[in-house]
């Protein structure tokens, strides 16, 4: 696919009485977005749900022009890395599955739906299909940011070493037998350091300074370094975050998004300093914090520190949002997901202006020079749905107040959306999640 040269897209696709949105049809009535990217090296795309299959979709359409059309290396998501890990190697034609649902349906930590789904199987297919003309220096790559894999990391970690390494093995398994009264459940670790017992944190800092010393030595491919590496990091940020959760303030929250962010700067520091990042998370991550609620209580987000690290005019953020629709959920934690309805957007709120000016998807481009009157500076409800979702509840909850123009460069507004879909269809499981107290 390529670019239109003659034509400015913004010029060319805007309406006259409305110069600061487009229609959005199609892949190509993106051409404004991908204006406004530029050359930005890092492009932060958003969502109002875990759930909502346009999301996905509208993800997908900008992930492929940016991977065509401007180099962009590897695609970072709100998910585990070891579940994660799994589609890199697949897509890079590195795994011996043949199958991407069958790579998928190993994903079993709730809420499963939001990468085990066929949304994500259709990407994934499209990158090992794109990744088959790349050299293995330039597949690009797929991997998940978040630190909620504690037990799985460990266990990685002891598959990596087990009959290579007699010592490393040892630290591996010290640390694994520390956790083991929580039955891999993160709020015992947590309850169990607020009765001030047993805490593991020496037993994972022990297991990362091995691994940091020990895995460039054991494995010849660089990745797989990394992937050590990385699940060492994930168990000693996990360890603090659960030691964290019980205080049920914004530490814990804190606590994830700056371990999201240094997983960014590690995976662009791996790829080298021409590599180029999509990421992928709820619009409380990718949305600067500093323009919303949320810095009252002294959280920082995903979003927030990003721009602040590598310069707004090198960072875009995208946010997504609807009017009404379904999506995928859980009515409490842990339970069987459901799908749910959402409502027509609250009166006064971000998404109900839109439908009020012009009911159709549109996309917008929040110019700082030539600023849009309507938003600018503006705190207005805007809509949030997390993992688990009661829509009787959207007259007092699921809205965050927010200056939307500042806290996004951009947002694709749809209409009407609807549930995504999920490869496990069955329930789950029980267990609690580990995105509490949050749901993000």
């Amino acid at each position: 696919m390529e670019a239109k040269e003659t034509i400015d897209p913004w010029v060319f696709t805007r309406r006259e009485d409305d110069p600061f949105s487009a229609p959005l049809k199609n892949s190509m009535d993106l051409d404004p977005l991908i204006k406004r990217i530029d050359n930005a090296e890092y492009v932060l795309l958003g969502e109002a749900s875990h759930g909502t299959h346009e999301y996905y979709t509208w993800r997908t359409a900008i992930t492929k022009r940016l991977i065509v059309e401007k180099g962009f290396s590897f695609i970072a998501v709100e998910g585990d890395w070891p579940d994660c890990y799994k589609i890199n190697q697949y897509i890079k034609g590195y795994s011996d599955e043949k199958n991407i649902t069958e790579v998928l349906k190993t994903f079993d930590r709730w809420p499963s739906w939001m990468w085990a789904n066929w949304e994500i199987a259709s990407l994934a297919e499209w990158l090992k299909e794109y990744n088959k003309d790349q050299p293995d220096g330039k597949k690009v790559g797929f991997y998940g940011l978040d630190v909620y894999s504690l037990w799985d990391s460990m266990s990685s970690i002891m598959k990596y070493f087990k009959d290579k390494d007699p010592q490393a093995t040892a630290i591996a398994k010290n640390a694994i037998e520390c956790f083991e009264p929580y039955n891999e459940e993160g709020h015992n670790y947590a309850r169990a350091n607020y009765y001030n017992l047993e805490e593991c944190q020496d037993e994972v800092v022990d297991l990362l300074t091995m691994v940091r010393k020990k895995a460039s030595f054991t494995y010849i491919d660089g990745e797989e370094a990394l992937n050590a590496e990385q699940n060492a990091f994930i168990a000693v940020n996990a360890e603090r975050y659960y030691r964290s959760m019980i205080s049920f303030g914004g530490e814990s929250w804190n606590i994830r998004d700056i371990h999201m962010v240094d997983t960014l700067n590690r995976l662009v520091n791996f790829h080298g300093k021409e590599s180029k990042a999509i990421v992928w998370e709820h619009n409380t991550h990718i949305g600067d914090a500093r323009f919303t609620d949320m810095k009252e209580g002294g959280m920082v987000n995903v979003g927030q520190l990003v721009r602040e690290q590598q310069g707004e005019e090198n960072v875009v953020l995208v946010g997504f949002g609807c009017y009404k629709g379904t999506v995928i959920a859980g009515s409490a934690w842990g339970k069987p997901m459901k799908r749910k309805n959402v409502p027509p957007a609250r009166k006064g709120s971000f998404e109900e202006i839109i439908h009020s000016e012009r009911p159709e998807n549109r996309i917008f481009i929040f110019d700082k020079k030539n600023k849009d009157e309507r938003f600018n500076n503006k705190i207005l409800p805007h809509r949030a749905i997390g993992v688990v979702y009661h829509p009787e509840n959207e007259k007092h909850g699921n809205y965050v107040p927010t200056r939307v123009s500042s806290r996004y460069d951009a947002f694709v507004y749809l209409e009407e959306t609807k549930a995504l879909f999920p490869l496990h269809l069955q329930p789950d499981g029980d267990k609690m999640p580990d995105t509490y107290p949050f749901g993000f």
